[in-house]
């Protein structure tokens, strides 16, 4: 019925154009859990304020920066038992109440720990988004448009952050709090109507509605070749599905964890996220003449620019040369910013006529990050693990990423407290520093290898010699739903 629709309506044989509206319908998702992540950016300087009609003290606004983190652990670990027995789809689904909720507490909080809670409760939805979506765009993509629609994600995360900086900034907490709620239903009722994912579908048993998914989604008739080739891909997954301590246990893959788990914690203590968290309080001390509210709308936007543009470089130029440059330009600004702020608040030298300097570096670190370490280390989760572990290690990734946001959140909030603005961005500088040393000494070239290669590369083998794709669905269909047992 769904194909006949798609026919009246003059859709192409062939065409992509339902697995982008799955995408984009997916994507409203990412977003309403972005705009709850970068919530504290617009927020925090009135609820730090004296006005507030909440008393919130510098160290209550750390713990409310990084509480999603905190929520998402319970989250991803909840999506990783629960997304191969009701659906990435289905997972996807729940997050939309969970966001409207936390969306009314926070219009409607007049305590500390009510803001605390409504965080906890976007975190967890984050959980289950940034582990079911990334599963489902695998599983629905065909093979030729599969990394444009997995970038789609960051895109997202970063307009949701942008969003929330122009909503938060020109409305007050309750009335940008209403506006954003509003996204959560459009994202239910319009998902809703999107295929599920056909590999899920096979799995459960559910041949003929996996067959009118893949129909929808490939808009053409005939899916049998495909369609067997989703129910080898199952079958051969059931046959090779691993265990947790395997993540450990083989060599390989303990030295996939390290080179992964390394580069997001250098990411992290880069200073990335807790900027994100306080960009507009950096910027209001960094932006001299400039309106912060400006400078907050230039750094996001930088950061949608690059990350477009580093999507399409990573394949051309390779991603640890991407890496080496980004870290070393991300170290060179921060520590410009630290310096100018140390020079500033310890100094009696007169350095109001270089106000635009630590602008000019904040945002040279926007575009140099967003470069490499603003995307790769994520590109990595999704090549350095073999099918039959993928899913325990993203589960793992997302408890690790939220341990050390929350890590870096409380170091930034007490050095700035404590010892002044100067002193995080000085110890982001020397993170930047160990991170060049990590990426040249254990990180692996990655680009035109298969995932077999990879795979032989960490085990101290050479690359294949046939070189060659991976194939379509030991790539697509199978990358991201191992079992959990």
């Amino acid at each position: 019925m769904i194909f006949g629709l798609a026919q009246k309506l003059k859709v192409p044989e062939g065409s992509a154009v339902y697995q982008y509206l799955a995408t984009f319908t997916g994507c409203l998702g990412v977003i309403s859990g972005a705009m709850h992540f970068g919530w504290p950016s617009p927020s925090l300087p009135y609820l730090l304020s004296p006005s507030s009609h909440i008393n919130v003290t510098s160290q209550d606004g750390s713990w409310l920066a990084s509480m999603p983190c905190i929520g998402a652990a319970s989250g991803s670990l909840m999506t990783a038992y629960m997304v191969d027995r009701i659906g990435r789809k289905t997972c996807m689904l729940m997050t939309a109440p969970a966001y409207l909720l936390a969306w009314i507490m926070v219009a409607f909080a007049i305590t500390i720990w009510e803001l605390y809670l409504a965080r906890f409760i976007a975190g967890w939805a984050d959980g289950l988004v940034f582990t079911a979506f990334p599963m489902y765009l695998g599983e629905i993509a065909s093979y030729n448009i599969r990394g444009l629609l997995g970038s789609s994600i960051q895109l997202s995360m970063i307009s949701g952050m942008l969003a929330i900086n122009i909503i938060g900034s020109y409305l007050s907490i309750t009335n940008a709090a209403l506006v954003c709620s509003a996204l959560s239903p459009l994202f239910f009722v319009l998902f809703w109507f999107m295929p599920d994912s056909p590999y899920y579908l096979v799995m459960k048993g559910r041949t003929e509605d996996a067959t009118r998914s893949l129909q929808l989604l490939r808009q053409s008739r005939d899916v049998s070749s495909e369609l067997n080739r989703v129910m080898e891909a199952v079958k051969e997954e059931r046959e090779q599905s691993g265990k947790f301590y395997e993540l450990f246990s083989i060599a390989s893959n303990r030295r996939a964890v390290i080179i992964v788990f390394g580069l997001r914690a250098i990411q992290q203590f880069s200073g990335t996220t807790v900027i994100t968290f306080y960009a507009q309080s950096i910027f209001h001390e960094a932006s001299g003449d400039m309106a912060p509210i400006t400078a907050t709308m230039i750094y996001f936007t930088l950061q949608l620019i690059c990350a477009l543009i580093s999507s399409f470089l990573v394949d051309k130029i390779g991603r640890k040369p991407l890496l080496i440059i980004s870290i070393i330009g991300s170290g060179v600004a921060l520590s410009l910013e630290g310096t100018y702020f140390f020079l500033s608040a310890n100094t009696h030298l007169d350095v109001t006529k270089y106000k635009i300097v630590p602008l000019i570096a904040l945002l040279g670190y926007v575009v140099i990050f967003n470069v490499g370490m603003g995307v790769i280390p994520v590109l990595f989760l999704g090549e350095m693990f073999p099918t039959s572990v993928k899913a325990f290690a993203l589960c793992l990734a997302d408890i690790w990423f939220g341990l050390i946001v929350t890590a870096v959140s409380k170091f930034f909030q007490i050095m700035q407290d404590d010892f002044g603005i100067s002193v995080p961005f000085f110890a982001f500088a020397a993170c930047c520093a160990i991170g060049l040393a990590f990426i040249l000494l254990l990180v692996p070239e990655t680009k035109g290898k298969t995932l077999e290669d990879i795979q032989k590369e960490l085990k101290g083998g050479q690359k294949s010699q046939d070189g060659g794709n991976d194939s379509y669905f030991a790539e697509v269909y199978m990358s991201k739903s191992d079992q959990f047992v």
